[in-house]
């Protein structure tokens, strides 16, 4: 349905993943679509699709309801900035290294520490009598840093994305599409439809512009 709605707008669609289910169809899939405002378009379909239909796998042609969660997130593109350390970013402090005391105290301001401005993570380095060799050092290390900490960020972010979803079970859907009756029907919008071939043939504009309407009212109403 996504894929057709997709073409029809001419967005590039790219199917990165699709896991076939161990009896019939597809246990899970994820489609990358990408175009003008299209995530803006689908966030809305964020949450529990609910699928019924007469089973053709049941000789006595019982009902069949299938729960299928839909998540839609953005791709976020951001530059390395490990790769692209920008020296505006980072503070450069020299001092004279500790040593071990007596003759092997350094009396030189060899050691380096460097700070990254926006995050605040700090390095230092004294190991070498050159300061050039120290600020070499701590420069590695705070690139090793920064991508654990982007890392990190990336993970926390995912597993906040993965929260939101929808627990798929009764009440938490959005839609349903009762096949055998012939009808769809949106929960947010309240928009009932009997064009169940239209719909699944990617029509879904139809839901997703009342969403979208609801939404935007929504917001202008907490202002």
């Amino acid at each position: 349905m996504y894929i057709k709605w997709s073409e029809k707008k001419k967005y590039k669609i790219n199917i990165l993943e699709k896991i076939k289910s161990e009896t019939s169809g597809i246990k899970s899939s994820v489609i990358s679509i990408t175009g003008k405002y299209a995530y803006g378009y689908l966030k809305n379909e964020t949450g529990i699709h609910r699928f019924i239909r007469k089973s053709p796998f049941n000789t006595n042609k019982k009902r069949h309801t299938s729960f299928i969660s839909v998540f839609v997130y953005p791709e976020i593109k951001e530059k390395n900035k490990l790769i692209q350390l920008n020296n505006s970013e980072i503070k450069i402090d020299v001092y004279k290294s500790s040593g071990t005391g007596g003759q092997h105290v350094n009396n030189t301001e060899s050691a380096v520490r460097i700070t990254h401005i926006p995050t605040k993570i700090t390095t230092q380095c004294q190991n070498y009598r050159s300061q050039h060799q120290n600020k070499e050092q701590a420069i590695k290390q705070i690139i090793f840093k920064l991508n654990k900490y982007f890392e990190d960020k990336k993970k926390i972010q995912k597993d906040k994305n993965q929260q939101n979803k929808s627990e798929i079970k009764w009440g938490n859907q959005i839609r349903s599409y009762i096949l055998d009756k012939k009808i769809i029907k949106d929960i947010k919008s309240k928009i009932k439809t009997n064009n169940i071939n239209c719909i699944l043939n990617g029509n879904i504009d139809i839901f997703i512009e009342k969403n979208l309407e609801i939404n935007y009212k929504k917001k202008n109403e907490k202002h």
